[in-house]
């Protein structure tokens, strides 16, 4: 049912969406740590070998299996212009059955904040999650002072859903996160933020 799928990419209008190669190691650690004050505040605490090319080689073959097996889509960001690899975006937990459901996750590099690269492939994603996977639900957190993540989910469809107490730990500490949702058929209308 998933079968490797090494040419799946996801085309939008100024990226392409794919699964990681060996070859994205070396850009993908430089705009990691050009980008580390960005990311810190909202992520977990990284191990020490987190930049290393083992640790890029076990995340290279960890998306390939995930997405063999259908539990998750791991995709670099890359730019079309310049091939320039920017940031990242997986859907994971990806569950079937009744649930047809699975949680995004993404990060971008700094210096391509703010400039639309993530609305773009948030909503390449869910369009692909909702198309060709036949998910029906599209699960998102964020920290709730992190107003870019929760703008740009808001500006994708994406809806307010609730807290969740001690949801992660984000920077070596558990932290509350805002859940928002995305759904196939949705028919909620406009939800309050709390």
């Amino acid at each position: 049912m998933f079968g490797l799928r090494r040419k799946l990419a996801i085309q939008t209008e100024r990226m392409v969406l794919r699964l990681p190669v060996h070859g994205d190691w070396r850009g993908w650690a430089q705009v990691r740590e050009a980008s580390a004050a960005h990311l810190i505040p909202w992520e977990p605490v990284r191990s020490e070998d987190h930049l290393s090319r083992k640790a890029f080689t076990n995340r290279v073959y960890w998306a390939a299996r995930a997405e063999a097996q259908g539990t998750a889509l791991a995709l670099m960001l890359v730019r079309r212009g310049d091939q320039r690899l920017m940031g990242a975006i997986t859907l994971d937990n990806i569950r079937r059955g009744p649930v047809q459901s699975g949680s995004l996750g993404y990060w971008i590099g700094a210096e391509f904040a703010r400039q639309g690269y993530m609305r773009e492939a948030i909503t390449g994603m869910v369009h692909h999650a909702f198309t060709a996977l036949d998910l029906s639900r599209i699960e998102a957190a964020c920290l709730p002072e992190n107003a870019a993540s929760r703008g740009v989910l808001e500006s994708c469809g994406f809806k307010y859903e609730g807290v969740a107490q001690s949801y992660l730990q984000i920077n070596g500490r558990w932290r509350n996160h805002v859940l928002y949702a995305n759904l196939r058929h949705d028919r909620r209308g406009r939800t309050e933020i709390g």
